[in-house]
């Protein structure tokens, strides 16, 4: 094991996402959502994974990992391979999670992406929240809205992000990107910079408190189109989650912000391909008219559901249609769509009578805890 860079070049060499390094442990990568050791590779003594870590990461940044136990920042290996990096300490030690970043920004037609969603790059103001579990595409998906901005509107777009993963260069818009902590401190103070930087579109990286969540709407109501991201996977708990964040007296006062503000839900989930190699992206897309507004105001949030089948003309889609269609298609096994569906009973029976047994017909998802 000559360097770091060497384990990226197997990484992106045999097609993976990831790489996990961890004291104690062989490098592991993972590839198409499974993850794997890189043979013939030595074991991670602290001296060796000590030197790895180091080799790309600013001395004083690195001085402070080892103080607090947390690092989060961006690495490029060379115009083609960028990496998320985030070091953690665990109860052997030293760890780190390498997460590869495509240098080339996908288009949303490239993604397979419903190209509905193109609509929420035309709006004016509003808030906009793309969710979904940790590791479901929403930065690549946001990525895409942004860059189909930037390549067809004349606007300002300031992005805060920890850290900043696609690097986008400026085509018929600015785009102004910062990095927590190093340009700002926090997310809240990110945004709330943006009300004093001509901006037009503030995409928040995460949404993760109750400061950024009320800066977001607040801007959201003065004009600004605010992209945000929470870790939700459909558009009831997205909105739920987003109310219970704040205190009980508040909350009334919330739903009016959101229903006043809110422009849409794009959850996502990815979904392990059986027709060949690789994951395919499902999504939830809930577009805020009258009635959802309505529904918002009121906390009823259970109706959500028969608006988003209603929708259908206007683009919605609710997620186990999506799941239903990939099924159809014959792209995904009935076990991995039983897996990731809300409703399990529609799909319980199309499962193997071997693995009937995975779960109860409750409609919870592995994905809700």
């Amino acid at each position: 094991m000559a360097d770091i860079d060497s384990l990226f070049t197997y990484l992106v060499e045999a097609g993976g996402s990831d790489l996990h390094l961890s004291e104690g442990e062989h490098p592991k990568i993972r590839i198409h959502g499974a993850i794997s050791e890189i043979p013939d590779q030595k074991l991670l003594t602290h001296e060796l994974i000590d030197s790895l870590l180091s080799e790309i990461c600013d001395p004083k940044a690195y001085e402070l990992y080892k103080k607090t136990g947390d690092l989060d920042f961006a690495y490029s290996m060379d115009k083609q391979s960028r990496f998320r990096c985030n070091y953690l300490q665990q109860k052997n030690g030293l760890a780190a999670v390498f997460r590869l970043i495509p240098t080339e920004i996908a288009s949303l037609e490239d993604l397979n992406i419903p190209q509905v969603i193109k609509q929420f790059g035309h709006m004016r103001s509003g808030l906009v929240l793309v969710t979904g579990p940790t590791g479901s595409g929403k930065s690549t998906t946001l990525a895409a809205l942004i860059d189909y901005i930037n390549s067809n509107f004349n606007r300002h777009i300031i992005t805060i992000e920890e850290p900043i993963e696609f690097v986008h260069t400026n085509k018929k818009s600015i785009i102004t990107q910062r990095e927590v902590p190093i340009q700002t401190p926090s997310f809240a103070d990110g945004l709330r910079a943006t009300l004093r930087e001509d901006a037009d579109i503030v995409l928040v990286g995460e949404m993760r408190d109750l400061e950024t969540i009320s800066l977001a709407l607040t801007a959201a109501e003065t004009g600004l189109l605010v992209f945000g991201t929470l870790h939700t996977n459909n558009a009831r708990k997205t909105v739920d989650r987003i109310v219970d964040v704040f205190p009980a007296d508040q909350q009334s006062q919330v739903r009016t912000m959101l229903a006043a503000s809110l422009r849409g839900v794009v959850a996502q989930l990815l979904m392990k391909r059986c027709d060949k190699p690789g994951r395919a992206a499902v999504n939830e897309i809930m577009f805020a008219n009258t009635a959802v507004s309505a529904i918002i105001r009121e906390g009823a949030t259970q109706k959500l559901y028969d608006v988003i089948i209603g929708g259908k003309s206007e683009g919605m889609q609710f997620m186990d249609e999506a799941i239903w269609d990939k099924l159809q298609s014959g792209m995904v096994t009935p076990q991995e769509a039983y897996m990731k569906a809300i409703d399990k009973t529609r799909f319980k029976k199309f499962l193997p009578k071997d693995l009937v047994h995975l779960g109860d017909a409750s409609g919870e998802s592995p994905l809700e805890h």
